[in-house]
């Protein structure tokens, strides 16, 4: 697929975008689809990348709300655990009993481990982000590892990217056998 500078730019521009969401709540949905949506029409390859950009950032919050959904229970279950559930209904002065330091330990590792996973999932973001926007910079198709297909890409265009996989792969091998 040839492609201008300017349609190489806007698509490293749509992945670059997605970064604003540290600045704007909800700038990694809004500017993306902004810039995707002004350019899909005039090329394939900005609407490539475009989807490939939105469906990254709709799985990552995907993925951050199963994390939440699984983490957020059980931290409160651990916390309330001991506290008398008539005491919290009623707004009731409540002690809490029988508490131990198990109980502290088992909710500790479950902070812990969802902090850890969702810190992971953030640092490698970012570093896919910025992949993606080198990869389109240099007029390459590039697909988000992990990613759920929301908005479809058309299977020509998968096609191709994969033809282009497999024709640059034939001709690193041709060259290294001619070398040998």
């Amino acid at each position: 697929m040839e492609t201008s500078s300017n349609q190489k730019t806007t698509s490293a521009f749509v992945h670059l975008s997605t970064l604003t969401q540290y600045f704007i709540p909800f700038g990694n949905y809004i500017f993306p689809i902004i810039i995707w949506g002004a350019s899909k029409k005039d090329s394939e390859y900005i609407d490539h990348h475009g989807k490939q950009a939105i469906n990254f950032q709709l799985s990552l919050l995907l993925y951050s709300l199963i994390l939440c959904l699984i983490a957020i229970p059980i931290f409160i279950v651990t916390i309330f655990k001991n506290m008398p559930i008539n005491a919290i209904i009623h707004d009731d002065d409540f002690i809490i009993e029988n508490f131990h330091l198990e109980h502290i330990t088992g909710m500790v590792i479950i902070g812990i481990t969802a902090a850890v996973l969702f810190f992971t999932l953030k640092v490698a973001e970012f570093f896919l982000i910025i992949y993606a926007s080198i990869k389109a910079a240099n007029g390459e198709l590039y697909k988000y590892p992990l990613t759920i297909n929301f908005l479809k890409t058309p299977k020509k265009e998968e096609n191709k990217a994969e033809i282009s996989e497999e024709n640059e792969s034939s001709i690193n091998h041709q060259s290294e056998s001619e070398t040998v």
